[in-house]
């Protein structure tokens, strides 16, 4: 008898197809991409969006606060400048960024980015949109620039506001024609980086020691606020996943409640997903550049290609706890004996073999088998 146990609620159509992120903005001083709700309906469904900066030299991006709180990752670059006022400090950090280091901006914070260095800098943004305006992407308010809030009043407001008149109110709201990104002349000079408060504000990922490491498998490294207590203000966690060559990390699942977004920084290969009534979800092919979900509870796995693979994933909530189904910690080995043979239909002499299979792994596996 086969039954269904989701067949009697509405059945739930989930497209988890990894995407490609489109461009919103373009211009000399870079480019602003986004993954759109519309096109990616799962990430309005599970209230998770992503964007990406993408910086050339000298390249700026205005001040603006966001309707969601996020953290950045950055994949390249060396030189990278934000400034950040946080909310009800009344005083602005300016702090340096490398390729590997994640940087939350909680909701409400006003920051402005700037590429100092000789080579483009790439910052991933992934985050929670349950108080956005559209679920499932940011939206930016940007202080000044032809899209600048201030332009938008009325210039017998600003004029009463700063007590400026007609000509100061014009050079104060028109003079500055750029959107979201300009590129600086090279004598402009910027704040310099506060290197000695960077380290509360910014995290080394890629330098972390990783709580798993297998030799020609990989490693695991996550970063929650034991590690870094401001991520808190975005009460969100982060996972760096590296996979060595035709290395798999094992299918696991987030047992406490929270979403799953997964980047690809680089290299290449696949992602497995199975979700509700043990339905594969997903078996697709992934590329750095690609984004995907892994919805509530639903069971994950990846596997490198012949290059490898490198993923940056956020997920909400603070405390993430993944079960494993497979590797030396995995519920295989807490359920007894009998309860497997019940289940799988084995006798006992496959049961532990099987169990003897599970335990010669972690779960990040070498290409061996």
């Amino acid at each position: 008898m086969s039954l269904d146990l989701v067949s009697y609620t509405k059945p739930i159509e989930l497209d988890l197809t990894p995407k490609t992120a489109q461009p919103l903005v373009e211009g000399d001083g870079g480019s602003y991409y986004i993954w759109l709700s519309s096109e990616v309906q799962i990430l309005a469904e599970t209230n998770v969006a992503a964007g990406q900066f993408i910086l050339q030299p000298r390249g700026f991006a205005f001040p603006h606060y966001a309707d969601s709180s996020k953290v950045g990752y950055v994949v390249e670059g060396t030189d990278g400048v934000v400034g950040m006022v946080l909310p009800k400090t009344g005083k602005e950090v300016v702090l340096k960024l490398k390729q590997g280091d994640v940087i939350p901006v909680p909701i409400g914070a006003i920051s402005w980015w700037f590429n100092d260095g000789h080579s483009n800098l790439n910052i991933i943004f992934l985050g929670e949109t349950s108080t956005a305006h559209v679920p499932g992407q940011f939206t930016y308010f940007f202080l000044t620039g032809l899209q600048g809030l201030l332009g938008s009043f009325s210039s017998e407001l600003i004029g009463k506001i700063y007590n400026f008149d007609k000509d100061e109110v014009s050079q104060l709201t028109q003079n500055q024609p750029g959107v979201v990104i300009i590129k600086l002349e090279k004598d402009q000079s910027m704040p310099k980086p506060q290197l000695n408060i960077t380290k509360d504000f910014v995290y080394d990922i890629d330098t972390k020691v990783p709580e798993i490491a297998v030799h020609n498998g990989g490693l695991i490294t996550t970063l929650t606020k034991k590690d870094f207590p401001f991520i808190k203000d975005v009460e969100l966690s982060v996972i760096r996943v590296k996979l060595e060559p035709n290395a798999i990390k094992a299918p696991s699942n987030l047992i406490t409640p929270g979403i799953q977004l997964i980047y690809i920084a680089r290299g290449s290969g696949k992602i497995e997903i199975v979700g509700l009534s043990g339905k594969c979800v997903l078996d697709a092919q992934v590329k750095a550049g690609h984004l995907t979900v892994v919805p509530h509870f639903f069971v994950a796995a990846q596997i490198a290609g012949d290059e490898g693979m490198e993923s940056y994933s956020i997920v909400t909530t603070t405390k993430p706890l993944f079960e494993e189904l497979a590797g030396k910690t995995s519920i295989w080995e807490a359920l007894s004996p009998l309860v497997q043979q019940v289940s799988f239909n084995v006798d006992s002499k496959f049961q532990k073999l099987f169990i003897s299979k599970v335990t010669e792994n972690n779960n990040l596996i070498p290409p061996t088998i």
